[in-house]
């Protein structure tokens, strides 16, 4: 006669346990649409993170000619406003007022991981700059300006500039002991990504300021905006450079993309050993 196999059991415990445990994308999804119902809420957030990078860039390309040199600056000045405004501010507040609210001291004692409740929090300004970037492009197209050189340049522009300034947040916000003083330390980042503006930086001249601002983290997303759409960064074209094509732009695209990724890395690694998770009081 034969037997029936013999099916290992499990303690009942130890199967709840597997059967709830959830993902790493599952617990990360959870806290954005957590944070970005939160964020909803927030109608100054709201109105800074869509009236500004949308308005400001397209009104300074309709007063243009629409050339080249205009539609460029004018996604130079869409980016600053979207990782300054739309990601550096929000997740600044954000990430202060759920600190200390004590709420990320509670969310470390469940089953999330440090990084993705940071996530969470860096989620809906993330998201916000995709979508507001996929749609101002073609639209910048399609009221007359010339199609960028290099596509590939101005996506990791974006992505590695909301990278960088979601972890610029993080570390302001150690130092900001509520969202009140926000304002206030978030004002070195917000000074020196102005600086680095391709429109601005020809104000001072090829001396030694030039090229020290030449290394801050905006004046890489700058550059490689430029780079990405004309061919050439903005103080090169007034010098009456002539514009690259998409390999040679691959080739010209070198040093700023290696400040950028030096600016991110040391970003990151900061973030992660100055983060504070319980209120300053």
């Amino acid at each position: 006669m034969a037997t029936a196999p013999i099916t290992p059991t499990v303690p009942a415990a130890d199967a709840d346990k597997h059967r709830n445990r959830s993902t790493t994308f599952q617990r990360t999804s959870s806290l954005a649409r957590a944070e970005w119902l939160q964020f909803r809420r927030n109608k100054t957030l709201l109105f800074m993170a869509t009236v500004f990078p949308l308005g400001i860039p397209l009104l300074l390309f309709l007063m243009g000619d629409g050339e080249g040199v205009q539609a460029a600056n004018s996604f130079d000045m869409f980016v600053f406003y979207t990782l300054t405004f739309v990601q550096f501010y929000t997740v600044l507040s954000m990430a202060t007022t759920r600190r200390d609210e004590r709420v990320l001291k509670r969310l470390r004692t469940g089953e999330a991981r440090d990084g993705e409740i940071l996530a969470g929090i860096c989620a809906p300004g993330a998201l916000l700059a995709t979508v507001f970037t996929i749609v101002i492009v073609p639209l910048l197209i399609i009221l007359g300006a010339p199609a960028p050189v290099n596509l590939v340049l101005i996506a990791v522009a974006v992505l590695l500039g909301l990278v960088l300034f979601s972890a610029l947040a993080l570390v302001t916000s150690a130092y900001t002991k509520n969202a009140e003083a926000a304002q206030i330390t978030s004002f070195p980042v917000l000074t020196i990504a102005i600086l680095g503006l391709g429109a601005l930086r020809p104000m001072f001249g090829d001396g030694i300021v030039h090229d020290i601002i030449s290394f801050t983290p905006y004046a890489a997303i700058s550059d490689l905006i430029g780079l990405g759409w004309n061919g050439a960064i903005f103080g090169d074209l007034l010098s009456g450079a002539t514009a690259l094509n998409f390999a040679d732009t691959l080739t010209a695209a070198g040093q700023p993309l290696l400040i950028l990724v030096a600016w991110t890395a040391v970003s990151l690694y900061a973030a992660k050993t100055t983060m504070r998770w319980d209120s300053h009081r």
